[in-house]
């Protein structure tokens, strides 16, 4: 982990106690979400440091854990009963822990927003947190480093869930990638490589994958989508305060690789699925080459260094296929070459990447570079 300058510090008061007032983020029937500063004197409070605008620091009219995190939750395989939640076209967060693949769905996350792998059978290795915010449709997951648990804490910066550890109490907003209220504030996470696609897709290429189970615990419906019409690409964000960059619509799902402002770069899905069935797009961030595959049928992107063995590549789609010009190998959209001299071979993910909407990325990689398709 590596600190950040601290630009604005100032002083929040984190309210407890917070009543449930927006349905699809809790437990209550009212529609009119509490301001990190109500009038009056809070119930109880906590002083702490932050190095954001408190401007765009709301309550979520939950209490801190009031959306339970799940830790270590029980994993089936695809054919499980306890997987019979998913319909083909739900979507699911894919990434390799412990040797395995694994599929975190979005159905699970819309109502507990953060998993944290600890300690359970089947994975080892450095533990990781799997986070979605509904509110900004963003995915990351995150190398936890010497933290054991992350917790929804019921704010929101700028629209997007912030995280508290459970060592430090710090807050940690999720596409700020690092701490920025708390003793913690300056510490960044490390994001691990992840893909966003349908659960149809996941499978196909991961067939022995594992998914979280159904059977949670928590009396929830996991097969209804409880923020009713919110993903409408032309629906406002909950909280006004983002970034209102027209450019693309509010809620058009991008992948984004993160470079600094307008050195960051942004593929619409809507621009990349214009491209056809499937598309391979080269880019340039930072200086750094940068392949995108997209595939409809998936309704997913991936970002990559378009390199193998130390050789650069040039990619293309043909005859429905990913190929590189210099071998001819095909590929698949989670960058594995599966026919030609490259087969077995991986391509390098850009780990940072991820999955937004388009409001919540361009607030918060402001003057962000489009991708525009030919």
């Amino acid at each position: 982990m590596t600190a950040v300058p601290k630009p604005h510090v100032a002083r929040v008061t984190l309210v407890a106690g917070l009543s449930c007032a927006f349905v699809p983020l809790g437990c209550g029937t009212e529609t009119n979400p509490s301001g990190i500063s109500p009038a009056g004197p809070p119930p109880t409070a906590t002083q702490i440091q932050c190095s954001i605008p408190l401007a765009q620091i709301f309550s979520g009219g939950v209490d801190r854990g009031q959306i339970p995190d799940l830790t270590d939750p029980d994993m089936v395989d695809a054919a499980h009963p306890d997987a019979g939640y998913l319909l083909e076209t739900d979507r699911v967060i894919g990434l390799r822990l412990g040797g395995e693949w694994v599929a975190v769905p979005h159905n699970i996350l819309w109502w507990h927003e953060i998993i944290n792998f600890v300690s359970f059978a089947g994975f080892s290795g450095d533990r990781t947190a799997v986070t979605y915010c509904p509110l900004t449709g963003s995915s990351i997951a995150f190398d936890m480093g010497r933290f054991s648990r992350f917790i929804v804490s019921g704010l929101l910066f700028n629209n997007n869930l912030m995280m508290v550890d459970s060592e430090t109490e710090s807050l940690w907003p999720q596409m700020s990638r690092g701490a920025r209220c708390g003793p913690s504030d300056g510490t960044d996470l490390t994001i691990l490589p992840s893909v966003e696609m349908t659960w149809q897709a996941w499978k196909q290429l991961h067939p022995d994958t594992r998914v979280i189970s159904g059977a949670t615990g928590f009396s929830r419906d996991y097969t209804r989508y409880p923020y009713d019409l919110y993903e409408d690409p032309d629906a406002p964000p909950l909280f006004a305060g983002s970034n209102n960059d027209t450019r693309r619509q509010t809620k058009e799902r991008v992948l984004g690789v993160p470079g600094g402002g307008a050195g960051s770069l942004a593929f619409p899905f809507f621009e990349l699925e214009a491209e056809g069935d499937r598309a391979a797009v080269h880019e340039t961030v930072n200086g750094g080459r940068v392949l995108v595959l997209w595939e409809t049928a998936a309704a997913g992107a991936a970002a990559f260094r378009p390199e193998a063995n130390g050789q650069p590549l040039t990619f293309e789609v043909a005859g429905g296929e990913f190929r590189d010009l210099e071998t001819g190998s095909t590929w698949r959209l989670d960058g594995l070459a599966v026919e030609g001299p490259l087969a077995g071979t991986s391509l390098e993910p850009i780990d940072d990447a991820f999955v937004a909407f388009w409001f919540a990325w361009s607030t918060f990689e402001p003057g962000t570079r489009i991708w525009e398709g030919s």
